[in-house]
């Protein structure tokens, strides 16, 4: 799946309110524009995604059978 496809998945199952699937999105973005980074703007980009999937913290935890 490419960044286009899962962006339209999102929007079509209405799931913007999912972090970890913007998550996935902007992971799938970075490594379509590797190419276009320098080493250290790709670690940079990849560590602030990183930084952005520990915040979530465990937020899933009792409400498991509705998101998942």
């Amino acid at each position: 799946m490419n960044s286009k496809q899962l962006a339209e998945y999102i929007e079509a199952t209405q799931s913007i309110s999912k972090p970890w699937l913007l998550i996935q999105l902007r992971l799938l973005k970075l490594e379509e524009n590797r190419t276009n980074l320098s080493k250290e703007e790709y670690a940079e980009t990849l560590q602030d995604i990183h930084q952005d999937l520990m915040n979530l913290g465990e937020w899933w935890v009792g409400i498991e059978d509705e998101v998942f």
